[in-house]
């Protein structure tokens, strides 16, 4: 019964997440087609709450992780959600001037490209075991579109910068014995390496990962 109750909610919520992200990447891509370059500028305003609602349920993830009901890295999974839900909610949401930049369109589309390479997989695992060619494209396509996504998440920080400096968004004095004044575009500096460092050890431990998986493969198909 436990069992049913588990495959169920991950069934529930694979298939909310690859709903969500179809509806996305449909929606970006009509607008496109529908009116060319001029729809990069409102595509936050268009798919903005379906991708914050898809992102916040990511966090879900890391409890399936560490609950044993997902069999994948913690760490890896922890780097990914993090660091997207910081340039959404952080960065993205608190600047409406970011908010119509060309890099945010890019970046949902790679996270989005991303994301409907894993969920119609995990839907499929839980019922059948996916063949070989599922199993390279879900654990092989993402090595250059996790790069790109990072390298749009850094650069979506870096145009960002002038309006937190402008603006003094999160920036606030702090009242200790010590003076202490949080310049919050300094703090956005600082984390950009630890972006870097974070996507470097990600990719690391989802190569181990995939090779992993296709041993795995291999060995069955030996033995059969």
């Amino acid at each position: 019964m436990r069992c049913s109750i588990r495959l169920a909610y991950l069934f529930l919520y694979n298939l909310l997440q690859f709903c969500g992200h179809t509806w996305i990447f449909a929606n970006m891509t009509a607008r496109f087609f529908s009116f060319g370059g001029g729809a990069l500028a409102d595509t936050f305003y268009s798919v903005g709450v379906v991708v914050s609602l898809c992102q916040l349920m990511s966090v879900l993830e890391l409890f399936h992780i560490a609950d044993g009901i997902e069999k994948a890295g913690l760490l890896p999974r922890f780097v990914q959600v993090m660091e997207r839900n910081f340039v959404l909610f952080v960065v993205i949401m608190s600047q409406e001037e970011v908010q119509s930049k060309s890099i945010v369109c890019i970046q949902f589309y790679l996270w989005n490209t991303l994301d409907l390479l894993r969920y119609p997989y995990g839907l499929l695992t839980l019922f059948s075991t996916p063949s070989f060619n599922m199993l390279w494209v879900r654990h092989t396509l993402w090595i250059p579109l996790y790069p790109l996504s990072v390298l749009a998440e850094g650069l979506t920080i870096y145009q960002a910068l002038p309006y937190f400096e402008s603006l003094k968004t999160f920036s606030f004095q702090l009242g200790l014995p010590v003076s202490l004044y949080i310049h919050f575009p300094y703090v956005l500096l600082g984390y950009l390496p630890v972006l870097a460092f974070g996507a470097c050890f990600t990719m690391w431990q989802l190569l181990g990962e995939r090779k992993q998986q296709l041993e795995n493969w291999n060995k069955k198909t030996k033995r059969k």
